[in-house]
């Protein structure tokens, strides 16, 4: 049979609880009558409600709890082997309870309490485990830890925040491809959209494992500088956007992954996020914008269906800033005056690429030993084709990759790259899951999806179906 919770025990103990409540209420009223402090009135009365809650929890999770010889889990008979008393992180602080722990030989043990409520790695009811993942998403442990002491709710050491990105990491992974699954086919594209826009970017992220003394050794050896940046490796950003007719952006999913050879769990999770959005709407056009770097072209090219392919205008133009650079010296009048001149020529004429082009074809040859100023002109030569920026505008396509670029810097930037941060893949990659959810407005249907995880269905064995378990040293009733 299914075990349950006596609904009607908790119910009366819900009413003492609350009766409980009231009487401290009307003590404190009259203690504080007139009331003098409002503040500190208040934190009072914060805290009564917080003990009444965590005495309604503690009784509600008691209940959960199965006390019986033997339980079957997934079709796994384990016997009982301990009954002892356990602290739990609530949303509303610690409740302690009584429950039973179960065995299926020496080594795997479950507790069907946790099971029961979905008890997060073995400690966070799972209101509390949302809000801390959220918490830690968004800024250190230690200043989540200082955030939840002034709120006076929930009290976790800043250690076992700073281990939560890593468990989440842990539950999330080896379930990615199925929960992206389900939250790609929840993403609507909107019903104004027209146009949708895929690309992808990089941001140097510094990492633990970065092998940063053995290369700034090499430097050493090699007469490069030692100083400045080193053991960083590249963390990878995508983004899908909608645009309506106007082009005005509707809307933007986001994501990140911790640096990874070929950004190659990105661009799966990307194609398979454009497949949906194509399924669903297959009049939309597809714009693949992104900065020159190969390695994103011979994704967006070759991986992605057909569409305009366009290189971020603001990235064109800053090469076009440094040709003429090289050509009239670095900031210079003339400099200034053909970097305006060829920039509007670039964006708004029909064409322009080709007298951008021609413009620094001319200058090269006029300075035939510049090798940077060749290589600039070869930078427009190999991307004309993803430069038909007038004609782009005339439709109201995107030209830039503004959203990526904002996407690197508040998905990664901001939170992991804090004075003194390095990093590991998986508690780097929690944060990164975590921040691309809230940012993609998609957080809550995934933590539904990461909670089921930690649920489980346990029934209870009957008497004749139970083989005599036997008993471990240790294995005693507390």
């Amino acid at each position: 049979m299914q075990v349950c919770q006596p609904l009607a025990e908790a119910a009366n103990f819900s009413c003492h609880a609350i009766q409980q409540l009231e009487q401290k209420l009307a003590v404190l009223r009259q203690e504080h009558s007139p009331i003098k402090h409002f503040e500190d009135y208040e934190g009072e009365i914060h805290k009564l409600f917080i003990e009444a809650e965590q005495s309604v929890l503690a009784e509600d999770l008691t209940g959960l709890d199965i006390d019986v010889p033997a339980i079957e889990v997934s079709g796994v008979c384990y016997h009982r082997v301990l009954r002892s008393s356990e602290t739990y992180q609530s949303a509303v602080g610690p409740v302690r309870v009584l429950r039973t722990l179960y065995r299926n030989g020496k080594d795997h043990s479950i507790i069907p309490l946790e099971l029961q409520a979905g008890i997060v790695e073995g400690y966070w009811t799972p209101k509390a485990a949302k809000q801390a993942v959220w918490m830690v998403a968004q800024m250190p442990p230690g200043e989540a830890k200082s955030l939840l002491d002034l709120i006076g709710n929930m009290t976790p050491s800043e250690s076992s925040l700073a281990r939560l990105p890593k468990k989440f990491n842990a539950q999330w992974e080896p379930n990615r491809e199925a929960f992206e699954d389900f939250l790609w086919e929840s993403v609507k594209v909107p019903e104004e959209a027209v146009t949708a826009a895929a690309s992808l970017d990089g941001v140097m992220l510094p990492m633990k494992d970065g092998k940063r003394q053995e290369k700034r050794e090499q430097n050493r050896v090699d007469g490069k500088r030692t100083r400045g940046p080193a053991g960083c490796q590249e963390a990878s950003c995508g983004t899908l956007s909608f645009y309506d007719a106007q082009g005005e952006r509707l809307s933007t999913v986001r994501m990140s992954r911790m640096p990874e050879s070929k950004k190659v769990t990105l661009k799966q999770s990307l194609s398979a996020l454009l497949s949906e959005a194509l399924r669903q709407r297959p009049d939309l056009t597809l714009v693949k914008v992104a900065d020159g770097a190969k390695d994103n072209w011979t994704y967006l090219a070759n991986e992605l269906p057909e569409g305009h392919e366009v290189v971020d205008f603001y990235h064109a133009a800053e090469h076009l800033k440094k040709a003429f650079d090289l050509s009239y010296g670095e900031n210079s009048n003339k400099s200034r005056e053909k970097f305006i001149t060829y920039r509007h020529i670039l964006k708004e004429e029909p064409e322009g690429v080709e007298k951008v082009i021609k413009a620094l074809a001319y200058q090269h040859k006029r300075h035939p030993r510049r090798s940077k100023l060749k290589t600039e002109l070869e930078y427009f030569r190999s991307n004309r084709t993803r430069m038909n920026y007038a004609e782009h505008l005339s439709h109201n396509l995107p030209i830039g990759s503004g959203v990526i670029e904002a996407t690197c810097k508040t998905l990664v930037t901001q939170r992991m790259k804090c004075s003194g941060m390095r990093w590991r893949h998986p508690g780097g990659q929690g944060i990164l899951t975590a921040r691309s959810l809230i940012q993609s407005g998609m957080f809550d249907n995934g933590w539904k999806l990461l909670a089921v995880t930690y649920c489980a269905k346990v029934t209870e064995v009957g008497m004749d179906n139970v083989i005599p378990f036997p008993m471990q040293k240790g294995d005693l009733e507390l």
